[in-house]
């Protein structure tokens, strides 16, 4: 019996504290000591969910990569990422990025995050 009385709580605090869907355009340069190299912006639209210990996303969009004094490209691109809290003050991140066309690209992204 109380199972069932805890059960509701239970869920609540299980459900995450923040979920939905976003847009965002993000814009990204590169720099060889003063030398402008060029910049990418993303057009993507995603899905994250946010919860007390854990949170996760996916996005995806095209992307413009526009080299210095190149011609500028646009692909599809996007990426999905993670955290989990390890301790209060300790939480370990993770994302997978990729770009699509004839030779499809792939990057990583992972480290620990500790807030004071």
């Amino acid at each position: 019996m109380k199972l069932i009385a805890i059960l509701p709580a239970a869920l609540i605090a299980a459900a995450p504290v923040c979920a939905g869907p976003y847009a965002v355009i993000e814009n990204n340069a590169g720099f060889t000591g003063s030398d402008f190299t060029g910049h990418t912006t993303d057009f993507h639209v995603g899905y994250e969910e946010s919860g007390p210990w854990a949170s996760w996303g996916v996005q995806a969009g095209p992307t413009v990569f526009s080299p210095d004094n190149g011609e500028a490209d646009t692909k599809l691109t996007g990426k999905i990422f993670g955290s989990l809290a390890a301790t209060e003050k300790l939480s370990v991140f993770g994302e997978l990025s990729a770009a699509f066309d004839a030779t499809n690209s792939y990057g990583t992204k992972a480290g620990v995050k500790y807030s004071f």
